[in-house]
């Protein structure tokens, strides 16, 4: 995808959904499907209001997209897998990120790879520049670097990766704390 097709498609979402906050919350729970969130978390991760956020909300809760349960005193949020548009929303998101675009031009031409993960503000839900990746298999790092190279180009964000042999690779060598890593793609 070229840089003017990759601003395109960020322009066609920003034209599509005029509300930040809402593209925020698309990013969040559709990005990596175990998030949950509550609303003065968000708040405090978004920068904004409340009250914007929870307008957004209770609009996604309303349409089935987000479904919702108490935890002590705090109503928590989660993306409701079982939605008739949660996939095609999901591959919106995958599409607006980039990571379609990683899977077709990285991750399909490494021979023995296992596993890839994004980690990071992406497994968090957020948009940003760069996207942190964990290539888990026997991996070329050269061919590795040639491929990333070209895939920055084509979703215009940098990438940054770490790799690990399959003997070596435990999950929690990954975990941030901040969220669970998101597997993006399996053998």
């Amino acid at each position: 995808m070229s840089n003017f097709v990759a601003q395109t498609c960020d322009w066609m979402i920003d034209a599509l959904i005029s509300s930040k906050t809402r593209i925020k919350l698309l990013l969040k729970f559709f990005l990596n499907t175990s998030t949950t969130a509550y609303l003065r978390g968000l708040g405090e991760e978004f920068g904004e209001s409340t009250n914007g956020i929870r307008v957004e909300l209770n609009r996604f809760e309303e349409a089935g997209m987000l479904k919702s349960f108490s935890k002590g005193n705090k109503k928590i949020f989660k993306v409701n897998t079982g939605h008739p548009l949660f996939n095609d929303l999901h591959n919106i998101v995958l599409k607006f990120v980039g990571l379609d675009k990683i899977v077709e031009s990285v991750i399909s031409r490494l021979g023995n790879l296992e596993k890839v993960y994004v980690i990071g503000n992406f497994a968090r839900g957020l948009d940003g520049d760069i996207i942190d990746l964990v290539f888990v298999g026997d991996v070329n790092k050269t061919y590795l670097l040639e491929l990333v190279e070209k895939a920055e180009v084509k979703i215009n964000r940098k990438i940054r990766f770490v790799t690990f042999v399959t003997a070596e690779f435990a999950i929690e060598k990954i975990k941030d704390g901040l969220a669970e890593p998101l597997l993006l793609w399996s053998k």
